[in-house]
């Protein structure tokens, strides 16, 4: 098995405040993994990183050349805190779901789907938004796979968030992703919504062999979706391994005075969630 993610000595400072402290990570090609967490632990900083959204903090000393470096599918996209020239076209192979839904609101579903393609095509006609045929047909074909070809002319806006996180996912297969990195895109969801989109991520990932990294609050879809989990505090890798072997102590001083009721759920009463398959309705057109 082939690497997709490595992280290597990567630090960001913010002010006063060290988002991430010399994190490393490996992530092989076809895993599904949960990045869990309290609010503030670095999460969402380390998929941007990842993502080349933002660079780390530059190299610094004799000999540290090396460090801060994330490289995708063998690709560099950032070192020594320099954001690689080539990072766009890197970032054809990245899909990116966001937390708050990041689709254009006054397009159609469609539209807002089929610009997965622009990794692909020249810019001019990304511009003038100029998709052939074969590409909207792959766009309705993504949106099928996730059970929304029904909403192709609606405008985004109409979208409830449980939606919006689907044709965002949607995107990502237009795109053609090998990687599908995921920040909270569950955090506002209600439980069905959730279900659903976490369901998704799971076929893609099984069926397409896409390598997926999702960062979670709710410590019980980790468990039930995804066979390994990084955990973070303060900036800092403290746990890698299987979803399995946490354990409600570990949880609750991970997570703090919120963990039973806001974030663990059952699992924290000894109560682990069984692992799901993925309904067949979200791998077919309704």
């Amino acid at each position: 098995m082939s690497t997709a993610i490595t992280v290597s000595g990567l630090s960001k400072t913010f002010g006063q405040t060290r988002a991430l402290n010399d994190v490393s990570l490996l992530v092989q090609k076809g895993e599904m993994v949960a990045l869990i967490g309290a609010s503030g632990s670095g999460k969402s900083t380390l998929l941007r990183h990842v993502a080349g959204l933002v660079g780390g903090d530059p190299a610094s000393g004799k000999g540290q050349g090396g460090k801060g470096e994330v490289r995708i599918l063998g690709e560099t996209v950032q070192s020594g805190g320099a954001v690689s020239r080539d990072v766009r076209r890197i970032r054809a192979h990245i899909g990116f779901v966001f937390q708050q839904f990041n689709l254009v609101n006054r397009l159609s579903v469609l539209t807002n789907v089929v610009t997965g393609v622009l990794g692909r095509i020249p810019a001019w006609r990304g511009t003038l938004g100029l998709f052939t045929r074969d590409e909207k047909l792959m766009a309705m074909q993504a949106l099928a796979r996730v059970g929304m070809d029904q909403y192709v002319a609606q405008r985004a806006s109409t979208l409830s968030g449980g939606q919006q996180q689907r044709a965002a996912i949607a995107r990502a297969l237009v795109q053609q992703a090998e990687v599908v990195l995921a920040d909270e895109p569950i955090a506002s969801l209600d439980p069905e919504s959730a279900r659903r989109v976490m369901e998704i991520l799971a076929t893609i990932n099984r069926e397409d062999g896409i390598t997926v990294v999702v960062s979670l609050h709710q410590v019980d879809y980790a468990l039930r979706y995804c066979p390994r989990t990084v955990a973070m505090r303060a900036g800092e890798i403290i746990y890698d391994g299987p979803s399995e072997a946490l354990t409600p102590d570990f949880l609750r001083e991970l997570y703090g005075a919120d963990s039973e009721e806001l974030i663990l759920g059952d699992f924290i009463r000894n109560q682990r969630p069984e692992p799901v398959a993925a309904s067949p309705a979200l791998v077919a057109a309704h």
